[in-house]
């Protein structure tokens, strides 16, 4: 796969400066040597962590897990380039990120006969990670899409696909993520055209409808804040991560909220566990990953953020709810490419849609 591109480096490097300070005050490694106490530094995803998981794996290994979280993969890639592993032993970058993150020499090469439950991942999931099949340098934990809520208490009638953002109806009353990739791979989707496609003229039409016919019903674009907000009741239809809507909502009101993947297909994200290179705790690295994916454990994963099963085989036997959606549903996405020199394209396409009135 290609490396980052120039802009790519360059936004990283920007957001180092912003996080640094925050860096510069974390005193991980100062308290692993003073202390002398047996830490494993995790960095994943918000709205993404087994919490009765990661009990279970302190009592049984005596050891403190201690869990930092990201927003977004350019936000870990710049704490990363700025200072190494940046004190962490398991990461959760997403695919692009791995290939990225591997050409660049950042990440450990696993020794995978160490991790017998590896024996329980799909092949479907293999399938897609071919960025790294044989799992040299990372290893699936979650395959997944975003998807749209509705709240239907408020909306009747509507159309499942991503041109419901098109509805003039609910202008006012939407919300889509702040993220290039996902919104023009969307508008990619909706027009038959493959979310990397790397013609001209297919992105500008992507830019086009999104910029002329989607943009204008938006109340913003929004990474952080649109769960929050859908469920105080401000936005009605919401693009987003179902496990970060059904977070936000007491169990009680879900039956009134309907979160679906469009028919159109889109982008979908693979996230996986890496060790950053030059990380401290390689062994407990590799019992951490290997005990996320024991099935009775990766259960507890899926019955606490309602995922399908679309990684580990055996763990479906021992869930005890129903997942948000389902695996089938995922047939027509496609997974993200490091799209190398062709992100620029994407960049000045985004950049019309977000900073241009």
């Amino acid at each position: 796969m290609s490396k980052p591109t120039t802009k790519h480096l360059i936004l990283a490097l920007a957001l180092v400066v912003l996080g640094s300070l925050l860096f510069l005050g974390c005193s991980k490694t100062t308290e692993n040597n003073t202390t002398g106490s047996k830490k494993l530094y995790v960095y994943n995803w918000s709205y993404y962590t087994p919490d009765s998981v990661v009990e279970s794996f302190e009592k049984e290994f005596g050891v403190d897990v201690v869990l930092d979280y990201f927003a977004s993969n350019e936000e870990m890639f710049a704490k990363l380039m700025a200072s190494g592993s940046a004190g962490y032993d398991v990461i959760f970058p997403s695919g692009d990120y791995v290939s990225i993150m591997k050409n660049l020499n950042m990440l450990e090469k696993l020794d995978v006969s160490k991790m017998p439950n590896l024996q329980y991942i799909t092949d479907f999931a293999l399938s897609k990670a071919y960025y790294d099949p044989k799992m040299e340098y990372s290893v699936p934990y979650y395959l997944g899409a975003t998807g749209i809520a509705v709240n239907t208490k408020m909306v009747k009638e509507y159309e499942k696909t991503w041109n419901i953002f098109g509805d003039t109806r609910l202008a006012g009353r939407m919300v889509m993520m702040d993220d290039m990739r996902e919104v023009l791979g969307d508008a990619l989707a909706y027009l038959g055209y493959s979310v990397n496609t790397t013609n001209p003229a297919e992105l500008e039409a992507a830019r086009k409808l999104v910029n002329d016919k989607w943009k204008p019903n938006l109340v913003k674009f929004d990474a952080e804040g649109f769960a929050k907000s859908f469920a105080s009741g401000e936005y009605w239809v919401s693009h987003g991560y179902a496990e970060a809507i059904f977070e936000e909502i007491p169990e009680s009101q879900w039956a009134d909220i309907d979160f679906f993947l469009p028919i159109d297909g889109g982008p979908m994200y693979f996230d996986s566990m890496c060790i950053p290179k030059g990380a401290r705790n390689y062994d407990l690295a590799l019992e951490f990953i290997n005990y996320i994916h024991k099935p009775e454990n990766y259960a507890q994963f899926l019955d606490r953020f309602h995922f399908p099963a679309s990684v580990n085989t055996e763990a479906e036997k021992y869930r005890t709810t129903t997942p948000f959606y389902t695996v089938e549903m995922l047939e027509n996405y496609e997974l993200k490419d490091d799209l190398g020199p062709n992100l620029e394209m994407y960049n000045k396409a985004w950049e019309t849609i977000r900073y241009v009135n």
